[in-house]
């Protein structure tokens, strides 16, 4: 046990120092990276949180002191760009939705915005949405401008003319994509409403008629 301790505390040190370290693509030369002791110690909090709660499955995954040192690098290289505020809450995110030791892959897809942070609906609740909206649909307050586009791309007929089984599958792929792009920073918007007139006009009775020609002849001299 003493030779496996010093071996990731000499894994947690060379993680540290190591300048060759693989960085993962994401962050540009105007965005500064997180502070690299501040992502080592969230990381080093996530595989002892993941420890606790997935003890059989993180146990085989890492079963001595070598393959733990080494995965630590893997996800350090993976996770060097993300904040370490954001890698808890992604750990925490999966010990909630995860049944399963999640992968690099996993965690770095939970390291995205919940759609509830973005004050988007749930997809199912979505299709509700876009389903009972009244015509025209432009018009209608939505509770987020993807369920609107996402309704566009199925085609309103579509959604109007099937049953959930058949058309919320289709909804669902649509809205999923456009999620992902509000995800990676992309804003939405609804169709610009056009306003109506102040005054509406209304045509002339015969005689204004009469009395408009009158006056225009009299304005030319004919």
């Amino acid at each position: 046990m003493q030779d496996s301790n010093k071996l990731l505390e000499q894994a947690n040190r060379q993680l540290a120092s190591s300048p060759s370290t693989p960085t993962a693509a994401g962050p540009t030369n105007s965005e500064p990276l997180p502070d690299r002791d501040a992502v080592i110690d969230a990381l080093n909090q996530m595989f002892a949180e993941f420890e606790l709660v997935y003890h059989n499955q993180y146990n085989k995954a890492f079963s001595n002191a070598e393959k733990l040192s080494y995965a630590k690098k893997i996800w350090f290289s993976n996770l060097r760009h993300i904040s370490p505020e954001r890698i808890i809450a992604a750990t925490h995110r999966a010990i909630r939705e995860s049944e399963f030791l999640p992968t690099v892959k996993g965690i770095l897809k939970y390291c995205e915005p919940d759609l509830r942070e973005l004050g988007l609906p749930d997809s199912h609740s979505a299709y509700l949405e876009a389903c009972r909206a009244p015509q025209p649909k432009a018009e209608y307050s939505w509770s987020h401008p993807a369920v609107y586009h996402a309704g566009r791309a199925c085609d309103w007929f579509f959604l109007a003319g099937n049953t959930e089984h058949a058309a919320y599958p289709v909804f669902k792929r649509h809205y999923e994509d456009i999620c992902q792009r509000v995800i990676n920073g992309e804003t939405l918007s609804l169709p610009a409403q056009i306003a109506l007139p102040e005054t509406i006009s209304k045509p002339l009775s015969p005689d204004e008629q009469r009395q408009r020609m009158q006056q225009l002849r009299d304005e030319l001299d004919i």
